[in-house]
């Protein structure tokens, strides 16, 4: 989701996307209802699933992470644990019982986004808004730093922070690179402002920060590749990158376009290709490799997530996802796939955070889509993408919905903003093979074979 409105208005224009792009200024509701506290808003009637599918457990927000503007965010899952991100801060899940999680820990530490990714015992969340300092206990009065913020975990109980890195436009999302002892994190931001302190022209595609795993205080920013020169003034960065290390690829969704690097040196990675999509693509969000790296999902995060975009006014390869088959090193164009089920004009909805379900020989991926709920589709075939089960639930009075949507050990568990965590369950034949394959952590943005 996109929020920020000199940074995002910067983007958007550079890009002329501003016709796409709906979003209110950092710290006020997005919403447009009037300021009305969102906490007060209630969903109307029932959830609809697909006969195949079913929710088994909820867990609402609550406090300290249940405010106006708490918003829950990305997920990360190891062993036994889920991490999810919050507006607010951070909590920490039992799912050793997926069934019925328990809460164990929550970290109040306000800023937006708080998107999380967890590798060892380090816990690692991206600031995207100017805060007066790094800690947990910074205000928004003054603008002096924005970044990644990195914890302890080792004690699931009591994490504790331990440093921070500053990045230029802060931090919008994350990527982990493993190497070694070394942990590479590249930082996808938006940007430049150019009255800002904190995200001064030019803006770079990305940034690589390098984590000493044995170390973590001593995190830097290590690199700043520069693949559009053409943007060194006008900007716009990335918006998500997914890593696959095994096969030392990356796919960055960098708002105006899609891009596929080589990462084989993690701190000096090599475009391979830059591939746009104007007649349907107006805000590149997020990649998603299959499981061999034979194809990239792209999604258009079409009116930067406010917006409601599964209407019948709004074309089918518009807020929707595009699959590519890499070919020969290339990226080439296959077909769209989008929700086939119309969503009323006040919710907001549009292609948002998914990741594959381990299904061997099938590509089927699960993804959330706002107020749309949560969808599970089948690209096996590229050109044919169809929907084969969702969990839609009722609509919300403002900016609501499935926030990311991932599946881990069996499950799938969803990130709602303003609900709280669902837990998903799938019972399909073609999805059943994913029940056989065991994780031992997951970042969505870290892609691994299975």
């Amino acid at each position: 989701m996109i929020f920020g409105k000199v940074r995002v208005a910067a983007a958007c224009a550079a890009l002329l996307l501003m016709a796409a792009c709906s979003a209110g200024p950092r710290g006020e509701d997005p919403s447009g209802d009037g300021g009305e506290p969102l906490t007060t808003a209630q969903p109307t009637g029932d959830a609809k699933t697909s006969p195949n599918v079913k929710r088994v457990a909820h867990v609402p927000r609550t406090a300290p992470l249940n405010g106006a503007m708490d918003w829950n965010t990305d997920l990360a899952f190891q062993g036994d644990y889920a991490y999810v991100g919050n507006f607010g801060g951070f909590s920490i899940y039992d799912i050793s019982d997926p069934t019925k999680p328990k809460t164990v820990s929550q970290v109040a530490c306000p800023a937006q986004q708080n998107d999380v990714s967890i590798y060892g015992d380090l816990l690692i969340l991206s600031i995207d808004e100017p805060r007066s300092d790094e800690s947990c206990a910074s205000t928004t009065k003054s603008q002096a730093w924005e970044g990644l913020r990195i914890f302890d975990v080792s004690d699931k109980k009591n994490p504790k922070y331990v440093s921070a890195v500053a990045t230029d436009c802060g931090s919008h999302t994350h990527t982990m690179i493993p190497d070694g002892e070394t942990l590479y994190v590249y930082v996808s931001s938006p940007g430049p402002e150019p009255e800002s302190d904190t995200c001064p022209p030019p803006h770079e595609l990305l940034q690589v920060v390098e984590i000493p795993t044995n170390d973590p205080k001593a995190a830097k920013v290590v690199a700043r590749p520069n693949f559009f020169p053409d943007r060194e003034e006008t900007g716009a960065g990335c918006h998500d990158i997914t890593a696959f290390p095994e096969k030392k690829l990356a796919a960055a969704a960098c708002f105006g376009d899609g891009v596929l690097l080589d990462i084989s040196d993690p701190v000096n990675p090599k475009l391979l290709q830059r591939i746009r999509d104007e007649e349907n693509f107006q805000l590149w969000h997020s990649a998603t490799f299959n499981n061999d790296a034979t194809k990239v999902v792209f999604s258009d995060e079409l009116g930067g997530g406010s917006a409601p975009t599964c209407d019948r006014d709004t074309p089918r390869t518009k807020g929707a996802d595009a699959i590519y088959d890499l070919t020969n090193g290339q990226l080439e164009r296959r077909g769209y796939f989008k929700i086939p089920r119309e969503q009323e004009q006040d919710e907001n909805c549009v292609a948002h955070n998914g990741s594959l379900l381990p299904v061997p020989g099938k590509d089927i991926m699960v993804q959330s889509w706002y107020q749309g709920g949560v969808s599970i589709w089948d690209f096996t075939d590229s050109a044919n993408a169809k929907e084969i089960g969702y969990f839609d639930p009722p609509p919300f009075d403002g900016v609501a919905g499935s926030w990311s949507a991932y599946y881990y050990n069996g499950y799938i568990y969803s990130s709602d903003i303003r609900g709280g965590l669902d837990v998903i369950e799938i019972k399909d034949p073609l999805t059943d093979p994913a029940k056989q394959v065991k994780m031992d952590d997951f970042n969505v943005q870290t892609q691994k074979s299975y």
